[in-house]
């Protein structure tokens, strides 16, 4: 009974092995398609920039890879004195003429808002995606986007709540081409 145990094992095993190298072959298929790889000699790989995200406002790095644009967001909301940080990637959805521009369809994480609880300014964590237009050229990237945000609900001491209910987010960044 110990043998057939064994054997079971060793055929399951090898089973599974056949199969999870079959599905890492065919991998590529799912994967989307890399639109930036043959503009990617006609772009600069980094830009800086600044930006206006709903009451943050920032600077930014965004850094073009052949898939679509990564980007992080460091700035100081309007409404107090705390910091904001945000990060997302954008996936260019459809590309309309000339260089690279276009609409493109994001998630992003981060701060995305500064509420007030209990007389204290509180940074709220969230997520959220984002359609968006981008003009993406080798010397700037301008980015016109609306979003939707969620965002973490937050509790008071004295049971004052902040729901955590989905918002529109506006976001506005120009960027230009460092290397």
């Amino acid at each position: 009974i110990y043998g057939d145990f064994k054997l079971k094992k060793i055929l399951m095993l090898s089973l599974g092995m056949a199969c999870g190298m079959t599905a890492q072959a065919a991998l590529d298929d799912y994967l989307p398609a890399a639109k930036f790889k043959p503009h990617m000699d006609s772009l600069k790989t980094a830009y800086v920039g600044l930006g206006m995200t709903d009451r943050l406002a920032h600077g930014n790095a965004e850094l073009v890879t052949p898939y679509g644009i990564a980007y992080g967001k460091v700035g100081v909301f309007t409404n107090g004195e705390d910091m904001g940080v945000q990060a997302g990637f954008r996936y260019p959805y459809h590309l309309t003429g000339t260089d690279q521009n276009g609409y493109y369809i994001g998630a992003f994480l981060g701060h995305t808002e500064n509420a007030k609880v209990d007389n204290e300014q509180i940074q709220r964590l969230g997520a959220g995606v984002d359609l968006s237009y981008v003009m993406l050229n080798a010397q700037r990237i301008s980015t016109l986007s609306v979003g939707l945000k969620f965002s973490e609900r937050l509790t008071g001491r004295y049971g004052t709540e902040v729901p955590a209910d989905p918002e529109l987010q506006f976001a506005y960044t120009l960027s230009f081409g460092v290397f």
